[in-house]
Formats: structure tokens, sequence, C-alpha cells
């Protein structure tokens, strides 16, 4: 679980070689995730860690996709039921954010953060082993980043055994990418202070950095393998660290496994909706079903020429080749260019944007779960036998849904307008399978028990009675209800509550694994010891 270099080869003997450091850095680190199983839940110590990048943006508290106070409030509230000790935690995620950073629009280092703790140059330099290595790129302590001139300042705020902190910034705020490609770089005295109070003042028995991503894995130092050398490493030292990030970034999470030793848990990206339409393009649409309707009563040519103009007022004519505004065209010809305006403005409707932000623990609402599952639904997959929704539907009308695609690329009005029609009712289709899975606040439960009600009911199947009033009533059922049976597995998986650690046996072990584990301990240190004799 933790990449730990903990011996090395000599390449003129072969002869391996153990580091002392490391060896004890990896054993130490092991028996602290032991004893975690050990300690009683009312005894276990935690510090939540939130971010603040970039800094000066009114950013704390904020992750990728994430709503960063709910989720914590989700957590902790989770926590207390579970018999952990939160003592004083307020009775809303707004009060939190109050209480915590007192702005929810709070820049870091502002007045308003709430500072937890004043740490004494003295005591810094005591706890910190690696306090004078920083002295080169920020001078003698306390400097001037999370410091009142005298004392380095913590920012945060403790309720029972959580403590709730605001990790520092990079430090070099007009380049902080200068961390990761200068040698010489370093992190600041304040951020060093901040995981000296965690691991040595709090006494944290695991810190959670909570949301993509903070600034710790990504401070100087080796790029794998750490020594004690890296910065990574020392500032985490012997703490467990668990590290919520979204599940659609591995390969920043791999950078926090294996620099800063993070035990990751994947936190769902909020599900993705169509970006709809507006102002213009909700004008230009309607024109377009206006012409549609009344092209062949004389009106088709004013029609066009309003179609045209608005399209230019909405830089439409940067996509698509326009005619001059009063320009004649021909029937055809002006069926090619509304055509092609008309996929246009459906590429723009169907972009996807994401729903708002993710609450950890919370599981997304119908709208939500229809929106992911649309576009689930829009990919064959033949290796498993399912057949796309829109190529079911397309099939009922005696046409391929791939030449369908291609002629509203093209343009040709008849497919577009097909095209949006497959894609009205497959929502319509999806739209009544998930009303049937949820409860009474719009969000989706019993995923399985009502899918298994569902199948197999021929007429009673909700996506059948939604396509029995469209032109797409002869679908065929058997290649949809094998569809559906997989978007109701999608859908259990989608809600399914992954993200919060109770009850999922995370940290068991017994007296005696950790027995052994001091045993080896005592084992490795003996050979450490042979190998130096």
């Amino acid at each position: 679980m933790e990449p730990i270099v903990f011996a090395g080869r000599d390449p003129r003997t072969g002869k391996s070689h153990a580091l002392h450091k490391r060896v004890e850095q990896l054993c130490t680190r092991a028996i602290r995730w032991a004893e975690l199983k050990r300690k009683t839940k009312e005894e276990k110590r935690l510090a939540i860690t939130v971010f603040s990048f970039p800094p000066d943006k009114g950013n704390v508290g904020t992750a990728a996709y994430l709503n960063v106070f709910s989720s914590i409030y989700s957590v902790l509230s989770d926590l207390k039921k579970d018999g952990y000790n939160v003592e004083g935690l307020p009775d809303t995620p707004e009060a939190l954010i109050e209480e915590v950073i007192h702005d929810k629009e709070a820049q870091f280092n502002s007045p308003n953060l709430n500072v937890a703790y004043r740490m004494n140059v003295r005591e810094y330099q005591s706890l910190t082993s690696y306090a004078s290595l920083l002295e080169e790129n920020w001078g003698k302590p306390p400097g001037h980043l999370n410091s009142d001139g005298e004392n380095l300042l913590v920012y945060g705020k403790q309720y029972g055994n959580v403590f709730i902190g605001v990790q520092p910034t990079f430090g070099y705020e007009g380049d902080p990418m200068r961390l990761l490609f200068s040698k010489s770089a370093s992190p600041h005295h304040g951020f060093a202070a901040y995981y000296t109070f965690v691991e040595k003042i709090f006494q944290a028995d695991a810190v959670l950095h909570f949301g993509t991503h903070g600034s710790l894995e990504f401070m100087p130092g080796k790029q794998v393998g750490m020594s004690d050398a890296c910065f990574p490493d020392s500032l985490i030292g012997n703490i467990p660290n668990i590290y919520y990030y979204a599940a659609n970034n591995p390969s920043e999470a791999t950078v926090a496994k294996r620099r800063s030793y993070a035990n990751t848990i994947s936190y769902l990206t909020p599900p993705a909706e169509n970006a709809g339409l507006y102002k213009g393009l909700k004008q230009l649409s309607e024109l377009i079903s206006s012409y549609q309707s009344l092209k062949d009563t004389g009106r088709g040519p004013q029609i066009v020429s309003s179609i045209v103009s608005t399209a230019k007022q909405c830089n439409l004519d940067k996509d698509v080749p326009l005619p001059e505004e009063g320009e004649e065209l021909p029937p055809k010809e002006r069926d090619l260019v509304v055509g092609k305006v008309y996929a246009k403005i459906m590429e723009i409707e169907s972009r996807l944007l994401p729903c708002g932000l993710h609450v950890i623990g919370e599981p997304p609402s119908a709208i939500e779960a229809v929106a992911t599952l649309v576009n689930i639904a829009a990919l064959d997959r033949p290796e498993d036998g399912i057949t796309s929704l829109p190529g079911i539907l397309a099939a009922t009308v005696g046409r391929d849904i791939e030449d369908v695609y291609r002629g509203s690329d093209k343009g040709i009005l008849a497919d577009v307008e097909l095209l949006r029609q497959i894609t009205e009712a497959s929502r319509g289709a999806i739209t009544a399978f998930v009303e049937k899975t949820t409860n009474s606040k719009g969000q989706v439960v019993n995923v399985a028990n009502n899918l298994s009600k569902i199948l197999g009911f021929g007429l009673s199947e909700p996506w059948v009675q939604y396509l029995s009033a469209t032109k797409f009533v002869r679908a065929d059922r058997e290649k949809m209800r094998v569809l559906f049976g997989f978007l109701g597995e999608c859908l259990r998986l989608v809600v399914q509550d992954n993200e919060l650690a109770s009850g999922r046996g995370y940290w068991e072990t017994t007296e005696e694994n950790l027995d052994r584990l001091r045993e080896l301990y005592s084992e490795v240190e003996d050979k450490i010891e042979g190998i130096d004799r």
C-alpha cells in the first residue's frame, strides 16, 4: 500500500544493503496503521485537511467537483453515529463553514480564518527536525506566511477528537509549479508547522486529506522511492494518510499514493447533464421548428432568412457555412442550410456539463441518475450482447443509427430531426425507468429490489409504457430488457455508498497481529545490527 524503499543492491557485489531509517519508517507506519484497530473509536484522533488552491481567490475549502464542507459534515455525522468523539459538531454544514473559516469567500491568510493554534519558534524548531533545511529559501522562522510575526499560525477548528485544518498554500503563489521543478525549493515554515502540529501536538492517529487536491504530494523530492530527504516524506511523518480523491483523476491520485503514502478513497464526480439552449440559440431552435412546419406554405424563404440572421448573431457562421442574408435559395439548399444549423445547435445542446457538486455519502437524485444513464445507454456493447438505446429506436423505423448520425452531421434535415426524436425518446424511456426506483425525496434507492419487480412484465415495463406514445412503439422489447437490466446494474453501482468507511471493514486486525508486527519490527532491527557488524 505504501511504496517505501527499504534496501538497495550494491552494483559491484550484488549484495543487498538495508537502509536503516527507511526500515524504521516502514515498520513504524505499519504499526501506526495497525493501531487504528486497537484503539477504541472514542479514542481515535482524526485530522481532516482542507485546501486553498489557487490561493487568494476565495477558494479555502474547495476541491474538484466536491462540496467540501457538506461532505465533511456528512462524514462527521456518520462518524458520530458510529461512536467517534465529534463533540461540538454544529447542526448544519453552513454553521460548520462559519466556525472554521467564518466566510464562504475567505482567502488564505484572511483574518477571518479561525486560528486553532499559535506555535512559537522554539517549539517549532524543537519538534520539526528538518526546520533548518527550509531557511535557505524562507529565512529564519516564523517568516511571513502563516505567521503573526512572532508565532506560526495553524488555521482550523477542533471538535472533540477531530481537527479540521486548512492546509497552508504552496508559498510560491506567482509560480506554484516551481516547487515541482526546482531542486532547491522547499515548503515554507508555515507549511511544515501545520504537519508538525497535526502529528506532534494534536497527535492525530490519521489524517484525512479532503478532495482533489492539496499540495503535500507535490512538494520537492524524488518522484518515486521517497527518502528521508524528500519533503513529502518528512511532512507526513508517521501519520496514516487517507485521501478522498476524485474518481476521474487516477493519474494524480497515483502521485498522492507514491509520494505521500496516501490510501485513496475515490469519490464520485457529479453526473453530467446536457447543457441545453438559452437566449439566441433557443430562439434559433424555435425558428427551425417553424420552418419544418411552414416550409411548404410559401414562408420558407422568409424563415430561412431569419434563421441565417439569428445564426450569425450567435456566431454560428464560424462553425457553419451560411449564405448571405436575403440570398434566394432553392428548396433543397434551404433544407441543407437549416439542417446544418440544426445539427450544430443540437451538438451545443447535448454538450455535457457537471450537475453541481458531489456530496460524499449522498446518492444522486433521479434527475442526476437519468443524465448518467442516458450517456451510458448511447453506446453499443457487443461483447455483452447489448445494443444501444438509440440503435434500438432507429431500427424501429427501419434506419441504422450510424447512418442517422452521418446524415445529421451532413446537415440532412430529416436525419437531424430523427436524431432529435431518438434522443428525446431515449431520455424519456430512461426517466420512466429511474422514477420507479426513487423515494419521496427524489433520491434513487433499492435499485436491485425495484429492478427485479420491473423486468419481465411486458407492457408494464416503464420504458415500454413511455414508448407506446411515440413513433418507436414497436421497439424490440427483448433487446430493451437486456439493456435496461444492464442500466439497472450501472444505477446500483452509481448510488451504492462506497465512500464512507463505516461498516466496510477498514483497519480490521487482531491483537495477535499487532504483537506479530512488533516482533517483526524487533527482528528487522536485529538484522540491521547484524549487517552493521
